[in-house]
């Protein structure tokens, strides 16, 4: 796809409205008690009860299956805080959560059930926009197939996935004219609201939603950044936005550049400079 340019820019309107998603997985443990109980009688009203409280106790399976996605998130944050450079927290066993930034406009974490698509549906969402790549997926589990199967089932929906490199400022640099291009092409064509999720919602996501204002709404990029953020929690890396929009304004011109040595005495040589993407050689 072509670099984005020539895109229209329309008024901004006044920011409305917040929303979020969490599960609430509660201890079974009071559950675990009933179970010791006198025996039951079929038609004894406390003994319904007794049953419906043990129908919702988790099995061992998962609560194991809850432990794992536990240590992940652990793990996962971890290697966010690390790679963005910012205190980052992410819970995927809580399910999806997202953040309303405009009132069509949400950045999110990922899907993880067909269910999740139903959910987005009920807010207005016409467009999920995914940002993932197949690792990110794989790593918790996540079939992405069966989100799309059931997205295609309705025709006021739309599942696409643009895939940028987790935590890679480079990559989400020389991708972000592209990926925009794709989510206003999305946007003009369905319309309503747009579901833009990466992982965590915390990187690539709010970067993309960032971009998208600063260069398809009409946001002056800062005015975009202290909305995003007094929306949501979130660390957008502006350096590789204001890369992108110089290597659009340059017309993404390459010169290839050679380096020479002449003195043989070093015994160690770095370079400095701009980020062009040393780390990918």
């Amino acid at each position: 796809m072509n670099c984005l340019q020539n895109l229209p820019r329309c008024s901004v309107s006044p920011l409305l409205g917040f929303g979020c998603i969490q599960r609430d997985h509660s201890s079974s443990s009071s559950s675990l008690k009933m179970l010791i109980s006198p025996p039951i009688k079929a038609n004894d009203p406390k003994s319904r009860l007794v049953l419906h409280a043990v129908s919702e106790s988790k099995s061992s399976s998962e609560m194991s299956g809850v432990a794992k996605d536990e240590e992940k998130s652990d793990e996962y944050s971890q290697d966010m805080t690390q790679a963005m450079g910012a205190v980052l927290t992410y819970r995927h066993e809580l399910g999806m959560n997202y953040n309303f930034i405009r009132p069509d406009l949400i950045v999110g974490s990922c899907l993880q059930t067909p269910e999740d698509v139903d959910k987005l549906r009920k807010i207005g969402v016409k467009t999920i926009f995914c940002l993932q790549q197949d690792p990110d997926l794989e790593y918790f589990g996540v079939d992405i197939s069966s989100i799309q199967a059931y997205a295609k089932k309705y025709s006021d929906i739309q599942h696409i996935r643009c895939e940028i490199r987790d935590f890679d400022a480079f990559d989400l640099r020389m991708r972000l004219p592209a990926v925009v291009g794709t989510l206003y092409k999305a946007v003009k064509r369905n319309g309503g609201v747009t579901y833009v999720h990466c992982t965590a919602g915390m990187g690539r996501a709010p970067a993309v939603a960032l971009t998208y204002m600063f260069w398809v709404q009409g946001y002056k990029l800062m005015e975009a950044h202290k909305l995003l953020m007094s929306k949501r929690s979130c660390f957008p890396k502006l350096d590789a936005i204001r890369n992108a929009t110089i290597d659009i304004l340059t017309g993404l011109k390459r010169k290839t550049v050679t380096l020479t040595l002449k003195d043989k005495g070093f015994s160690r040589v770095e370079i400095s400079g701009l980020d062009i993407g040393w780390g990918q050689l």
